[in-house]
């Protein structure tokens, strides 16, 4: 990894709003709602194995993330209370 690679320090869950909110080394905020990262969900469940196999999540508006796990050194594992539970956001 470079030198200067921006890095997450914290990942903070609100679950009434619905936002996970993101903080990197350089100060910069982002706040992701639940429904943005169920709908376009890097899994292969979402995505489908090729161009052209994506599948259009609907009916996502009030989901939420009941936990935020890591993996390794890299990514996170989010879990929603619809039961989708796969695919690693880095």
């Amino acid at each position: 990894m470079r030198k200067n690679t921006v890095r997450p320090t914290d990942i903070k869950l609100h679950q009434k709003s619905r936002i996970l909110e993101v903080i990197f080394t350089d100060g910069s905020r982002f706040e992701f709602p639940a429904e943005y990262l169920r709908v376009y969900s890097p899994s292969a469940e979402v995505r489908g194995h090729g161009p052209g196999q994506e599948v259009l999540q609907v009916g996502k508006q009030a989901v939420n993330i009941v936990g935020v796990e890591p993996v390794g050194t890299y990514a996170v594992l989010l879990r929603f209370d619809d039961g989708h539970d796969t695919g690693i956001y880095s």
